[in-house]
């Protein structure tokens, strides 16, 4: 995940000042998400001089929710690990950090004179779906949950079950309000999630397995969550580590899971009103809830970009990460792109809207494509 030159040693190379100095940029980065991160780190290490700027006081962006779900505490190691390669590379000089600083088209043309190229990865805001009554207090966004940290019911409604989705209802089936901090990576308790899926580590019974402790993680919520498509939710999650998301909340027997859904309507009490199939076998069903979570997608942020239309800094502005390409959030593609980006921005040829690269398909990644035809 962070480390995208594993396996393409022979093709991606990032070699302390490799660039030359008359192809040196100064580089200004908005956004210090996975994507932002990963390019500050790489230019400024190769040559370019880097000044990083976040309207937050923090770096890591998504990271910063990703990391509070179940199973996914190591974000927290993700985050430090980017936080100590920065500042190794501001004590060097290479690389200015200006977080809590906000950054608007004006003051991308008010620094053209000390910023030679601009690389937006200001990530993404929730997609909003046109449902009446989305303006209800009882109504938040995944956002509000893990990163504004806001109070949920013990009845909820998610709208939306995709990657987020999913997170979401893992860590609400989880999550206490009550607790006073998050788990970091090291924190977890291996026995007890020994116990919690029945395994054996003393192999005294029969392959290993015994019975599950139903007791070890009680859950917190009841949960019902839905998507508009129909068929098997959670279709769509990564193939090694989707099993383990439906099994967790199946396992919890405390979400319910809804597919072809129609949403429509919040009433003036906070219930979620849907349909449930079409035609003649329609149902119909009032949701008596304390929240709805919406998670229906997210929608690139690419403001800045577009105001540089038309002006001078429109062959200067490269959009990556999630600012680029929405879709489920994927940070093993944000700091590849950015990666990948940090070491040809110098190039003549690297225009913005040409400036994507990726490894060609190795014969593993043909055969998968290959064997998929027939899953």
């Amino acid at each position: 995940l962070v480390n995208p030159l594993a396996c393409h040693e022979t093709e991606l190379s990032v070699e302390e000042d490799a660039i030359a100095p008359h192809e040196r940029l100064r580089i200004g980065v908005v956004g210090t998400g996975p994507a932002g991160m990963a390019f500050a780190t790489t230019a400024a290490t190769i040559g370019h001089h880097v000044t990083l700027f976040d309207k937050s006081n923090e770096i890591g962006g998504q990271f910063n929710m990703a990391k509070r779900i179940p199973g996914k505490e190591e974000f927290h190691e993700t985050v430090r690990y980017f936080r100590h390669q920065l500042a190794k590379l501001e004590r060097k000089g290479k690389l200015e950090m200006k977080l809590g600083t906000e950054i608007s088209h004006a003051d991308m043309e008010n620094t053209s004179g000390d910023i030679d190229k601009w690389v937006v990865a200001a990530g993404v805001d929730p997609r909003v779906p046109p449902i009446p009554g989305l303006d209800h207090p009882n109504v938040l966004s995944y956002i509000d949950v893990l990163r504004h940290k806001t109070p949920v019911g013990q009845k909820v409604a998610i709208i939306g079950a995709g990657g987020i989705g999913f997170d979401v209802a893992e860590y609400l089936i989880h999550h206490d309000d009550n607790a006073d901090h998050d788990l970091t990576a090291d924190e977890p308790n291996a026995g007890d999630f020994l116990k919690e899926w029945g395994v054996d580590p003393q192999n005294a019974s029969r392959g290993g397995l015994a019975m599950p402790d139903e007791s070890i993680h009680r859950p917190k919520r009841q949960i019902v969550l839905m998507q508009r498509k129909k068929g098997k939710l959670g279709a769509g999650l990564g193939k090694t580590t989707g099993w383990i998301h439906r099994a967790t909340l199946a396992k919890s027997g405390a979400v319910e899971m809804i597919g072809s859904v129609s949403y429509e309507k919040v009433d003036d009490d906070g219930r979620l009103h849907i349909t449930i199939g079409k035609g003649d076998k329609a149902e119909t069903r009032v949701l008596d809830v304390d929240n709805i979570v919406v998670c229906a997608g997210q929608i690139s942020k690419k403001d800045l970009e577009k105001e540089a239309k038309g002006t001078a800094l429109a062959d200067k502005v490269f959009l990556i990460g999630g600012a680029y390409e929405a879709g489920e959030l994927d940070a093993k593609r944000a700091i590849d792109m950015g990666t990948r980006l940090a070491l040809k921005i110098h190039e003549e040829g690297v225009v913005p809207g040409k400036h994507k690269f990726q490894s060609g398909e190795g014969p593993e990644e043909k055969l998968f494509q290959v064997l998929k035809r027939f899953t």
